[in-house]
């Protein structure tokens, strides 16, 4: 990143302090300049100037693809054929086109052609907990559905060279990343979950600090430091209302999976929960071995809960965190 910005040695140093502060270890991209010398780099410009909307989505489209067939088949792998697969939710908030993710994924896995489909697009963070919420819906409505979810996203092809605090900010949290979950009426393992409810709500007060728009120069990020702040204020109230949509006491919610937007955000709402270190586990592991991936992230922390989960009743409790500023969350159980 120091190379990538043609850093000073007084800002090469500012910019080190911010990654050893950030409790992130790696993170992944599809880009190869960020493990080849600089001589061999083929996407980012030595004239400093950002690659183009058009460059960036010509990179998009093969590797989302690739990233989602292997999270699909790593999901479904001794669970379903995927033939069976009823419906097909695809995430993303960085890139789009048409014919698009959805299709791409329906024809290379052979999906049903009469296959229902639809697209979350450029929601953020918190994308994959309201695909949960189509896929119950979906399922409330057919009784023999299975609902594939994919998320994927690729965060780092939207590097920008000029540094700012906002694109600083973002080249040191974001990483590349995919996640698939299958939602269904008919299917069940050891480690399955029942969703039981959701709950919303909208900050608009943070409206203006986290934000993801076009350019032509690439998708540009926002994000301020305020919104710790935010999400500190508001959280408590956030379970409280939430929880009483599932007529549970927080003291009844056995795992909590939070999105790791961030080492202060894990912090703050730490503090304002009074959960120990134990419940914060699966979120800081993920955020230290992946960074923030939007989307698929909240998913790597579910998939983490859902492997430690032991014989009996458990309750976990999600909530993520994107543009609005919204924050989303949801309730399952398993038992």
């Amino acid at each position: 990143m120091q190379k990538a910005y043609k850093l000073g040695e007084g800002e090469s140093r500012k910019l080190a302090f911010l990654y050893r502060q950030s409790e992130i270890q790696k993170r992944y991209s599809v880009i190869n300049d960020f493990a080849t010398p600089e001589s061999d780099w083929q996407f980012l410009k030595p004239c400093n100037c950002s690659p183009s909307l058009d460059e960036r989505m010509k990179l998009f489209q093969p590797e989302a693809l690739s990233l989602s067939v292997a999270s699909i088949e790593n999901c479904i792998e001794g669970i379903i054929d995927a033939n069976r697969i009823t419906h097909l939710i695809t995430v993303s908030c960085t890139g789009m086109s048409a014919p698009g993710l959805d299709l791409q994924i329906a024809e290379t896995l052979q999906l049903p052609s009469n296959i229902f489909r639809t697209s979350v697009n450029f929601m953020g963070c918190y994308a994959a907990i309201h695909a949960l919420k189509i896929a119950k819906m979906i399922c409330h409505s057919s009784t023999k559905a299975n609902v594939m979810i994919v998320c994927t996203e690729l965060c780092t092809i939207h590097f920008q060279q000029n540094f700012t605090h906002d694109n600083a900010a973002s080249s040191l949290l974001f990483g590349d990343g995919s996640a698939a979950v299958l939602v269904s009426n008919t299917l069940s393992s050891t480690t399955a979950l029942t969703l039981k409810s959701f709950y919303s709500e909208v900050s608009y007060k943070g409206k203006e600090d986290m934000s993801w728009q076009l350019s032509n120069h690439g998708f540009l990020m926002k994000l301020s430091s305020y919104i710790p702040q935010f999400i500190e204020e508001d959280i408590a109230a956030l379970v409280t209302k939430a929880l009483e949509e599932s007529n549970l006491q927080q003291d009844e919610i056995t795992h909590w999976c939070i999105h790791p937007g961030g080492k202060k955000i894990l912090e703050v709402i730490q503090s304002q929960l009074s959960l120990n270190t134990e419940d914060m586990s699966c979120s800081r592991s993920v955020l230290s071995n992946y960074g923030n991936m939007s989307s698929p992230t909240i998913l790597f922390v579910l998939k983490e809960i859902m492997e430690g989960l032991q014989t009996g009743p458990a309750n976990v409790f999600g909530v993520a965190f994107g543009p609005g500023l919204t924050m989303e969350t949801f309730i399952a159980a398993k038992g």
